[in-house]
Parts: structure tokens; sequence; C-alpha cells
């Protein structure tokens, strides 16, 4: 199983103290590429602590929004969006090369995960930008996502997703950050959550009914409070439960 995180969020340095701390937890950073936050210098510093610790770097990839931290909704052409998501794909791996590793998947994030989950034209385009870089690369995402078929289709590996610190609905989409009860915070209940997952028994849904989730890879985010506590809760619940914890997708 794999645990990643969300990471190279801040400003200005080359990386947080809470990025360098998940580094040690996590086994694949999902590498924000200066769309939605981050830029130059967190990438610089993310993926040499990644190089170092052996964890695998996924390209964070958003729509161009920090102000709204790449959460919302951005209705644009499918061709920009291609564009876009190769040119966030081609500056991180650059630092990542750099640092003697490389980029080996892609995560989109935010606004523009949730959109690809059922918008074709938009899936459609985040396949087209990660094929333009390299057929190499994995894409993660969403369990029965149109992104993921679509990439399958286009002869893209693809890794299904779960998510440590989200509610879902009923169908097996995340609970709008919006509506209350979106976010877990109780770590015990999370690790109770991700072994449960780990080992292919079922959840609960924000309705309390049972929900399988099946997955490559769980995903931390680093900006839910409490986030390295959560993580670390995490991953000793996994390895008790005999989980082996590795990148799904390694550099070659």
């Amino acid at each position: 199983m794999d645990l990643n995180s969300d990471l190279g969020e801040g400003v200005g340095g080359p990386s947080s103290r809470l990025d360098d701390d998940l580094l040690e937890v996590v086994t694949s950073a999902n590498v924000a590429c200066g769309f939605h936050a981050g830029g130059p210098s967190t990438m610089r510093g993310v993926t040499a602590h990644a190089a170092r610790t052996g964890v695998a770097v996924g390209a964070h990839v958003a729509y161009d929004d920090k102000e709204g931290f790449g959460r919302r909704f951005i209705d644009m052409d499918p061709h920009v969006l291609a564009d876009e998501v190769l040119y966030q794909v081609a500056a991180l791996d650059a630092f990542a090369r750099r640092a003697g590793t490389r980029v080996t998947y892609v995560k989109p994030h935010g606004g523009l995960y949730n959109a690809i989950v059922t918008h074709e034209a938009q899936a459609a385009a985040v396949v087209a930008g990660v094929t333009a870089y390299s057929s190499d690369l994995v894409l993660l995402g969403l369990p029965g996502s149109v992104v993921l078929r679509l990439a399958e289709a286009a002869g893209l590996r693809t890794a299904q997703e779960a998510f440590a610190d989200r509610a879902y609905t009923p169908e097996g989409h995340l609970v709008p950050r919006t509506q209350e009860g979106a976010v877990l915070h109780d770590p015990a209940e999370i690790a109770r959550r991700c072994v449960a997952m780990a080992t292919g028994e079922a959840i609960t849904d924000v309705n309390g009914d049972r929900l399988l989730v099946r997955a490559d890879s769980i995903c931390v985010h680093g900006d839910t409070p409490g986030a390295l506590g959560i993580a670390r809760a995490v991953r000793a619940a996994l390895r008790e439960a005999g989980a082996d914890l590795a990148p799904f997708a390694r550099a070659v």
C-alpha cells in the first residue's frame, strides 16, 4: 500500500517543516507545481528531500488559481488545460531530475480532480497533457472516474486513490468541503478506516451505510489540521495490519 500527501504548497522557501516531517512518513509526494500553490523553490526543496528519502515524486497539477487554492471549478478551453498540465509536469520533472529522481505519476488537485471524475472534455485534456510529456507516467485518480477510463484507453497506467481524511458520498465521491463533516479529524478513526480500505473491507459513507473503496494509494492531505499526527497514525496502523508500505510508482 502507498501513502501519499500533497506537499510543496507553501510559498517563498524551499520547503516547510511540515513537508520535511511528512516526507519521513509517506511513500509518495504530490508536489504542487506553482499553479494552485508553491513555486520553483518549494519544488526544488521537496524533490530534493524526496530523493534523499526514497519517496516517489508526483506532479500535483491544478487550475491556474492561487487565489482560490485551485479548489474552484474553472470552465476553460481543453486545449489550454492540456498545455497547462504539460507545462506543470515538465517544470516539476526538471527539478526532480536535478535532485537525482524523476516524476513518476500525476495527480490532479482540488477543483480539477473533482471535475474530471465526470467532465469528459477536461478529463481528456488532462490525459492529453500527461501523454504529451510521457506515456510512462501513472495517472492517480478516484476509482470509477472518467479520467482513469480515458487514461487507460490512451495507454497510460492508472492507480486508484482513497482519502484518509475525507468523507464519501454513497456513490464513492468525496463529500464537498463546503458541507459539514466533509473533513475527518480523529486520527484513530481515520487510521481504522485506512486499514479497512487497505484490506478490502467496507467503510461507512456520509449516511452511515457500508461503502467499499478500493485503492492503490491512500492520501493524507498536508493542509488538514493535525496532518502529521494523522499520517503517523495511519502509517503505524497499516504496518500493524501487515501492509507493505511502498510507492505505487517507482523511478527507474
